[in-house]
């Protein structure tokens, strides 16, 4: 007799409801940062993960949650510039305000694409997105810029001829140097039209206890790299930075006048910014 939802384990549930090509005994970015959001889209190793994460940098996950922000002001900004159509790599699982929203509740006609190496993502947002024909998700690994910009659902939905909005949010700290991230950058940069805006943010060594972070990022899943101001400042070379420059998230054109802050890690642990490409005279 075939054995009952109810006389599974939760455990076994979970394993029941993700997509054969997913090994649930190994843990993902896209979930992991999930569980650090509070969401519901991952498994009992993400969560071990996270809850590691937790002890090593104890923000209680205030850190994520300004990274959550600052995309949306990021966003809001590239709308009021024109920019009407959006690549956002390393994407994640869909949560509260994402990019599709964010852009489409200025403009209605604003398309956006996700990519993700994740094939949870796809499947979670290709249901969520199923009535919205101005938003695609794709699968690809943004380490392989030529095969993301050739992708079908990637050139055939957005005009690369046309400015875009690049999102790279709380990604690049996941390729590592021997990855030559620089490398990988300077080809998205290369193919986006003048005019086009990134919006880049990454893990900083500005806060001591997020070396402990690394670690754990390290130890679980392989992938968690801290660089300095400068070396995240690089990763914008040959576009105008959009003041403030490269900052702290929540000091990023917030959305009120803000008084003296204390520095808590929670503020530290990213540090991001927006650059432009150059339109020629």
């Amino acid at each position: 007799m075939p054995e009952s939802s109810a006389d599974k384990s939760w455990s076994q549930r979970e394993t029941d409801r993700v997509p054969p090509t997913v090994d649930p005994t190994r843990p993902s970015i896209a979930r992991i940062y999930d569980a650090i959001l509070g969401g519901k889209d991952n498994l009992a190793v993400d969560r071990a993960v996270a809850e590691a994460a937790f002890k090593a940098f104890p923000d209680g996950g205030e850190a994520a949650k300004h990274n959550r922000a600052i995309l949306a002001r990021a966003v809001r900004y590239m709308c009021e510039q024109g920019i009407d159509q959006f690549l956002d790599l390393g994407s994640g699982l869909p949560t509260v305000e994402n990019t599709h929203e964010i852009a489409q509740r200025i403009n209605p006609d604003a398309k956006v694409v996700y990519v993700d190496n994740d094939p949870v993502v796809l499947a979670h947002g290709r249901a969520l997105l199923a009535t919205n024909g101005n938003t695609s998700v794709v699968t690809a690994d943004l380490r392989d810029p030529e095969g993301v910009l050739s992708h079908p659902e990637v050139a055939g939905f957005l005009d690369l001829t046309r400015p875009i909005g690049l999102l790279l949010v709380a990604v690049v700290h996941h390729v590592l140097d021997e990855e030559e991230p620089g490398r990988i950058l300077e080809a998205y940069k290369e193919a986006m039209a003048p005019g086009s805006h990134l919006l880049l943010t990454h893990f900083s060594s500005a806060a001591p206890e997020a070396r402990a972070l690394e670690s754990v990022l390290l130890r679980t899943i392989g992938r968690g790299k801290l660089r300095d101001r400068d070396e995240i400042t690089d990763f914008f070379s040959g576009l105008d930075l959009v003041e403030p420059g490269v900052v702290h998230p929540p000091d990023w054109r917030p959305d009120e006048v803000q008084g003296p802050e204390p520095q808590l890690i929670s503020r530290l642990l990213y540090l991001g910014g927006v650059g432009r490409k150059p339109v020629a005279s």
